[in-house]
């Protein structure tokens, strides 16, 4: 007989080897970096690593995509050695791991995933669906590579040049795509729901476009020195947590989009097509609250830690600087939702309205000030 014991403690033996994995590896970049690494990045890797193992033990397709990133990355280094010629003299290199090119089939996918899922959505093929999240998880994967990959990219070109890829619009289209769909991928074998994909596949084509048109036509995808104020080690936390929370933002509003579809054709049609072939209103209604809920944490987080950082950089934790600004405005709109929901008991339509609506404020906050606002993060602009 089983005991309630031996079934809490046996998922997590079968994780053993991924706790041992990323040791390994955490063990392996710390000897082999140990001299270009200080204090805070060695903490940011560790913490790094422990997340990884949280996320990990509970979510095996994290594990697998994980795994898949660490052994292209590791190719494409080999591949590159030390000669960033490489990039078109090799074929592996040149037309697929090369951080263009594997941003490039990222961003293929992602859009191939967003007709797949429609195309599941539209024909009720659970087997197309599947195609889709297949779809999405390569995208994503190739996105991160290409992320890692360009990491790597960045030193090649000059100690004085290397650092993280979240330092400018291009890099950070990427990494939001990338986000977006994890944490869609997450909620959709937790719900074990796929007609959802379509909707959210949306917002991340939108941003892969956006990424594709800023690169051939304002060549953002050229590597550049950064400028003194991002050159510290609060982006590399920052700038993640932000995305985080810009992520699951974006995912609330579309399925609040797909929330007042099918709301608005149940009460015309409720045995339509439509209405059958997506989830119930109040799964939809639940899953927008615990998107923007992690959205908000990790928001939080990240407008703690800029505080600290312009505090270091420029001798002040807030200055009402625009960015800064509208970052409250966004904070304030998301936290009088979250109150609305738990202590008066909102939801449904007039909740979905409002996460899409709090999704074109944070789009401004985060495109719109760079384009129209000046200010110390001028940095930003298009």
């Amino acid at each position: 007989m089983t005991t309630n014991t031996e079934i809490m403690t046996k998922p997590a033996a079968h994780t053993w080897w991924w706790y041992g994995l990323l040791l390994l590896a955490t063990i392996g970049i710390l000897t082999v970096y140990q001299e270009v690494l200080d204090v805070y990045e060695v903490s940011i890797l560790i913490f790094t690593a422990i997340s990884m193992a949280m996320v990990g033990n509970k979510w095996p397709g994290f594990r697998g995509h994980s795994i898949a990133v660490a052994i292209l990355s590791l190719i494409a280094l080999q591949l590159y050695g030390s000669d960033l010629g490489a990039a078109e003299t090799n074929g592996v290199l040149k037309y697929m791991l090369a951080s263009q090119s594997a941003i490039m089939w990222m961003s293929v996918f992602f859009i191939a995933a967003t007709f797949t899922y429609f195309g599941g959505l539209i024909f009720r093929s659970s087997y197309t669906e599947k195609v889709g999240s297949a779809f999405t998880w390569i995208a994503t994967t190739f996105g991160m590579t290409g992320l890692m990959v360009r990491w790597r990219e960045t030193h090649m070109m000059g100690a004085d040049i290397g650092y993280i890829p979240v330092s400018n619009l291009y890099e950070v289209f990427i990494l939001f795509a990338v986000v977006t769909a994890l944490i869609y991928l997450f909620y959709e074998r937790r719900y074990q729901v796929r007609s959802l994909g379509g909707f959210v596949l949306l917002v991340i084509s939108a941003a892969v476009i956006f990424q594709l048109w800023y690169a051939f036509e304002r060549n953002a995808h050229e590597i550049q020195p950064l400028v003194p104020a991002l050159q510290s080690y609060w982006m590399k936390i920052h700038v993640p947590a932000n995305f985080i929370g810009y992520g699951a933002f974006a995912m609330a509003a579309m399925i609040g989009i797909a929330y007042l579809l099918v709301s608005w054709r149940a009460n015309k049609n409720p045995d339509s097509g439509l209405v059958k072939a997506m989830p119930p209103l109040t799964m939809m209604d639940d899953l927008m609250y615990k998107s923007i809920a992690l959205g908000f944490a990790f928001f939080t987080v990240a407008t703690i830690l800029g505080a600290l950082w312009a505090a270091e950089a420029w001798g002040g934790y807030w200055s009402w600087d625009p960015k800064e600004t509208w970052a409250l405005i966004v904070w304030l709109n998301y936290a009088a939702w979250l109150h609305m929901r738990m202590t008066k008991g909102w939801n449904g339509v007039p909740m979905a309205w409002w996460a899409i609506v709090g999704l074109f404020v944070t789009l401004f906050a985060f495109l719109g000030v760079n384009m129209f606002l000046s200010g110390l993060h001028s940095y930003g602009s298009l």
